[in-house]
């Protein structure tokens, strides 16, 4: 059994989008395999919660970055 690389939120947010996702997509995986132990199942779901959340953050800040290039392109008319 694979133990997490989950460590805490700094770690997480300075992995790239994609490797929390790959990382997020390994948890899942697991959980529906179905066949681990309930207190495995709780700490990876736990896990899963914490990476979706940082995913989203990073997710949020790509769409502000993207804004704020957009807003400073000379409109096209």
């Amino acid at each position: 059994m694979q133990k997490s690389r989950i460590n805490g939120d700094k770690m997480e947010e300075k992995r790239s989008f994609k490797k929390n996702m790959t990382e997020l997509n390994r948890i899942v995986t697991e959980l529906e395999k179905g066949d681990i132990p309930l207190e495995r199942a709780v700490e990876l779901y736990g896990e899963g919660v914490k990476l979706s959340a940082i995913c989203k953050k990073q997710l949020s800040e790509a769409k502000i970055k993207i804004t704020e290039v957009d807003g400073n392109l000379p409109s096209e008319k």
